[in-house]
């Protein structure tokens, strides 16, 4: 230990193990979900299929994806989703949007149809927080906030409509971006891998 470091922060210089808790996308093993997760328990898993994207001025496109929701035993999912654009025969050409977040239940009117929290940041300087509700394996979404760095292209809000159909994931997204309103942007159905 070098005698420049302030002894009040000695201790932050000590070694530190391996973060100690398990974090799973199947339900049959780790921590058991937290209570006030049940409404989103048909999401926790590891996803992957095939989507479609387009939007006005811009080409339509395909696209490979990875979506994970996972949990710790505390009352939120983490979310994690990836995605590369595919050719017509469904090979990777390039990688393509990612986003992460958390997805928690709030409290709120009906309780058939709990209330959802989500919070989901971009790499290109967005952040989304969109506010919806369950209505058994049907969510949901719509935008109450989208902040963006100056630098990041200009959305200003976001619906989203996810459900578990035939046992895939499937869902729509809608984007009103660089001056046009809400328009249909992406859809796609994803199978379970794992969970």
């Amino acid at each position: 230990m070098s005698d420049e470091v302030p002894e009040e922060f000695a201790s932050t210089y000590e070694k530190v193990g391996p973060y100690p808790f398990e974090e799973t996308a199947d339900l049959r093993r780790g921590p058991n979900l937290h209570d006030d997760l049940v409404p989103l328990l048909p999401l926790v898993g590891h996803w992957r299929g095939r989507g479609q994207g387009g939007y006005p001025d811009s080409e339509d496109f395909m696209y490979g994806q990875e979506i994970r929701f996972t949990h710790d035993g505390r009352p939120f999912l983490r979310y994690e989703a990836r995605s590369w654009i595919i050719d017509g025969e469904g090979e990777p050409v390039r990688p393509a949007a990612q986003e992460s977040g958390w997805w928690r239940v709030v409290e709120g009117g009906d309780p058939k149809k709990p209330e959802v929290e989500v919070l989901l940041a971009h790499p290109t300087g967005i952040l989304d927080l969109y506010y919806g509700h369950v209505d058994g394996t049907r969510i949901e979404l719509a935008t109450d906030a989208v902040v963006r760095s100056p630098q990041a292209k200009e959305v200003t809000a976001g619906k989203r409509l996810y459900g578990i159909v035939e046992g895939a994931l499937m869902y729509a997204v809608e984007m009103a971006a660089e001056g046009k309103p809400l328009t249909p942007h992406l859809s796609a159905r994803l199978d379970r891998i794992e969970g």
